[in-house]
């Protein structure tokens, strides 16, 4: 498969989607992210798995940050499949007993198809770690 400009442009607006989705808290959008099959895995924390596993770990038991700032991201494509990388940045509310907030980072490793309804997550893994994408060849 050799995607086009539409499609590369299509899944970095989908990295960046799913950071506004959560920041807003719009649980339905998450349709516009991942397949109804998708597995989403938090390394070290939780395993979802399909499209209204994710929607209910989300809402109902997700722990946010303040907001998902999406960057780094590129695609690689390689015998059929496409894997799309990228990083988030993600300030959260201090512990401690002063002013101010935190920094997290972590990586997504994600393997994307497109469906008719355009291009969507179907595997993805979140590190805070990082390291090797699962995906790699």
């Amino acid at each position: 498969m050799t995607l086009s400009i539409e499609d590369k442009i299509e899944l970095h607006e989908l990295a960046a989607r799913y950071g506004d989705v959560i920041d807003d808290r719009d649980w339905a959008a998450l349709d516009t992210v991942f397949t109804d099959d998708a597995v989403f895995e938090v390394v070290d924390l939780v395993k979802m798995e399909g499209l209204a596993g994710i929607k209910d770990y989300m809402e109902n038991e997700g722990r946010h940050p303040l907001a998902h700032l999406i960057t780094n991201i590129h695609v690689r494509e390689s015998e059929g499949q496409v894997n799309l990388l990228s990083r988030g940045i993600y300030p959260i509310i201090s512990r401690e007993e002063r002013p101010g907030h935190r920094v997290l980072y972590g990586s997504y490793y994600d393997q994307v198809v497109k469906t008719p309804a355009g291009w969507r997550i179907r595997n993805r893994v979140f590190s805070l770690k990082r390291s090797d994408s699962p995906f790699r060849d």
